[in-house]
């Protein structure tokens, strides 16, 4: 990983697609790499990813909601305004010095897009069936990154099926190159960078460390003395797993999806 380059796009989506498209086969347009535009599509980076958490807590409050608990919607957390969702470590620090900090020499965080926002209040005891509607409420937040992914694969279709001339576009893209080929170029720069952020959010937070989402699972699965122990996890022990053990993971999965998703894209 190039520590001047940010941490999802474009290197993952050359490396995960390479088959596809391959610049040394355009000569024209070596001069229109990515870098020089980096610290543009870092700053798009950003804001997808807050946007990508305000929705993920949003749907958890939505089905809470759905399922009895008031507590979230009386927070007035169903909204995708991020100032209701921001957690300072998890939505500011921890992204920024991932996405930020290659421009600066910092590349600990280079190769995957953690993050979190503020915990969803949920009071369980307001579900008729309390295992099953807590697991459905956490279960939301990654599966709403999920639909993001789905919505902006939805997008990149359009474009190659629909839009004429704009495959070349969407391919090129896929290789690492800025095609400037219209309007439509920032729509399918965000489109793919959407679909990157989001998987990383969906894998990395159904991760059985504790606070993140598919820890609540795994907790509802426990016998009672289990529970107690998990329970008593510390913080910055959990913080320590996310970054080694999490990161180690997040690797070995978003290659392989990334490129099961763009190889779709380039079969349109």
């Amino acid at each position: 990983m190039n520590p001047a380059i940010p941490p999802c796009y474009p290197e993952s989506l050359s490396l995960a697609f390479p088959r596809v498209f391959n610049a040394s086969e355009r000569p024209e347009l070596w001069g229109i790499r990515l870098q020089p535009a980096a610290f543009a599509i870092a700053v798009f980076e950003f804001v997808l990813l807050l946007f990508s958490l305000s929705f993920h807590e949003c749907a958890h409050a939505w089905m809470a909601s759905r399922l009895g608990d008031q507590t979230a919607r009386l927070q007035g957390r169903i909204t995708l305004n991020p100032m209701y969702h921001i957690d300072p470590i998890g939505t500011l620090l921890i992204p920024a010095l991932a996405i930020f900090g290659p421009f600066i020499g910092f590349s600990f965080f280079s190769g995957f897009l953690i993050g979190w926002a503020k915990p969803t209040p949920v009071i369980t005891r307001n579900f008729k069936h309390i295992k099953r509607d807590d697991n459905l409420v956490t279960l939301a937040g990654p599966f709403s990154n999920l639909l993001l992914v789905a919505i902006a694969f939805a997008i990149l279709a359009v474009v190659c099926i629909a839009v004429p001339g704009r495959r070349t576009l969407v391919h090129e893209n896929l290789g690492g190159v800025l095609a400037f080929q219209g309007g439509l170029q920032p729509l399918v720069l965000l489109a793919l960078l959407a679909i990157e952020v989001n998987l990383c959010l969906f894998f990395f937070n159904l991760l059985p460390i504790p606070p993140l989402d598919g820890s609540r699972v795994l907790r509802n699965l426990l016998p009672y003395n289990a529970v107690r122990f998990y329970d008593g996890i510390n913080i910055w022990i959990s913080y320590l797993l996310m970054f080694l053990v999490g990161g180690f993971i997040l690797r070995l999965l978003l290659g392989p999806s990334l490129e099961l998703v763009f190889s779709l894209l380039g079969r349109l």
